[in-house]
């Protein structure tokens, strides 16, 4: 699983939004500088805005749509049982997937092709695990990467859609997919706390790494109620 081309914006606007309910714009002590800041897109949320935007997060979702302003890109390559549980958040998403259905047939299929990262492939599939490595994950990796394989090249030889069609339909929930996702920091917030302790570690482990290296994760979406 992997996350590329992170990109987070509009911190100015959102910071400047949220004070916009009492008129306290002389009170802001963000600003924007001509570095970077650790990856913080060069802006500097200061010590009173900050205070501010924990008190709105601690009174609720409906006091803190700042939150909704800060928006993040990235590009997510994920295996489509994870894809299956990431499209319950339809609210302030948006996605743009590559095709199954239209570039599957393209390119070889191999085992890189499938989500691997704690992949045990001797994994014993019996009660025997000295049964000489026939009855483990292995077998059943290597049959069906070589049916799907046979039936990719059978379609290209042939151009007949059957084929295709037992490709798609055979298609295992392990194969990588890459989307680009547009979402804000309120929807990240969700699923950080929704997800942490999911037993898929595609969401405990590799999307919980990611959402801490966003910049002010701690300060905003981390953030629990009690002022830091």
């Amino acid at each position: 699983m992997k996350f590329e081309n992170t990109e987070v914006f509009n911190f100015e606007g959102a910071f400047r939004g949220l004070r916009n309910p009492k008129n306290s714009w002389s009170r802001s002590d963000s600003y924007q500088s001509d570095f970077t800041n650790d990856g913080k897109n060069g802006f500097v949320i200061g010590e009173n805005d900050i205070k501010l935007a924990q008190t709105l997060i601690k009174a609720g979702n409906e006091h803190r749509k700042f939150m909704r302003q800060i928006f993040v890109s990235v590009d997510i390559t994920a295996p489509l049982y994870w894809w299956k549980e990431f499209d319950t958040y339809k609210v302030g998403t948006v996605a743009n997937s590559t095709s199954t259905m239209h570039k599957l047939a393209t390119t070889p299929i191999t085992l890189d092709c499938f989500e691997t990262d704690d992949y045990d492939r001797n994994l014993s599939l019996t009660d025997n695990p000295d049964d000489d490595g026939l009855d483990n994950i292995s077998t059943f990796e290597e049959d069906i990467i070589y049916v799907l394989e046979n039936l990719r090249q059978k379609y290209l030889e042939t151009k007949d859609k059957r084929y295709w069609k037992e490709l798609i339909r055979w298609l295992p929930e392990s194969w990588l997919q890459k989307r680009t996702i547009t979402m804000n920091y309120e929807n990240v917030r969700n699923m950080y706390f929704q997800r942490k302790y999911h037993k898929l570690t595609e969401w405990s482990e590799s999307f919980i790494k990611w959402v801490e290296s966003l910049p002010y994760t701690e300060e905003l979406i981390m953030y629990d109620g009690m002022f830091i």
